[in-house]
């Protein structure tokens, strides 16, 4: 998968698909104290990043303040997750261009089906054409707990 680096577009923030340049300890960080990943081992999360097409969001200093995870097969579906932008970098259009750049990854471009999976943000999806299952009865999940899964506070 090709690295995908872009700048200039936001006050000198960057978003780089770099897997190498993330910084673990703010991903885990939020991460763990997020509704939907509360308590995530950072064991787990670094096997979710590897098998992953990452975005992460940097400020004008280089330190990452965002990120966002695809999960897919690079050809019919994609699973837009984890997307957040810390909350001093808020309020800059930083999540709406985080998510702009994840639709429009040159190896993500023309799938059939993105999905994702949110509480709180539907406003925030819905300008990219994100709504709500139109035959939710064809779908079916299984859900755990993230207490099931992992201890918290890991």
């Amino acid at each position: 998968m090709s690295r995908i680096l872009v700048t200039g577009g936001k006050d000198g923030y960057e978003i780089s698909t770099d897997r190498a340049r993330l910084d673990l300890d703010v991903v885990h960080g939020f991460l763990r104290e997020s509704y939907w990943a509360a308590g995530i081992p950072r064991s787990l999360l670094e096997r979710a990043i590897k098998h992953s097409v990452c975005f992460g969001l940097y400020d004008p200093e280089g330190g990452q303040c965002g990120f966002a995870r695809v999960v897919t097969d690079r050809a019919t579906a994609a699973l837009l997750c984890d997307v957040f932008v810390l909350t001093s970098h808020r309020g800059r259009g930083l999540g709406k261009w985080l998510v702009e750049c994840a639709l429009a990854h040159p190896e993500l471009e023309g799938l059939r089906r993105w999905s994702l999976v949110t509480l709180d943000a539907h406003g925030l999806y819905e300008r990219f054409g994100f709504a709500p299952l139109e035959h939710p009865t064809e779908h079916m999940v299984i859900e755990r707990s993230p207490g099931e899964l992992w201890p918290r506070g890991r």
